[in-house]
């Protein structure tokens, strides 16, 4: 990780184990644990933000694209409409 080994981490947890003492070791793991879970979490949460906010802004800049290269739909719909007479008036008006 920094560089640091296996034999520099059990000299680290001698020296704090002494320092700090058995009884508030485990407090100091366990709040410094937290305060790592925390961390991860605000870390992903701001990466999450990050990351909808480039989607909204390339949907955003796509969306002009795809206006500005469609054709209108309107005209070519009611020049192609098909005549679609039913069978019953077909047969009325050949008798």
């Amino acid at each position: 990780m920094f560089g640091i080994g296996m034999p520099e981490m059990i000299i680290i947890l001698v020296i704090a184990l002494i320092v700090i003492g058995p009884h508030k070791l485990p407090e100091l793991a366990k709040s410094l644990g937290k305060g790592l879970a925390e961390f991860k979490k605000a870390t992903n949460d701001f990466q999450r933000n990050i990351q909808e906010e480039a989607n909204k802004t390339e949907e955003k800049a796509a969306a002009p694209q795809q206006v500005a290269t469609s054709e209108p739909a309107s005209v070519e719909t009611a020049s192609k409409a098909p005549e679609s007479v039913p069978a019953e008036k077909k047969e009325n008006t050949q008798a």
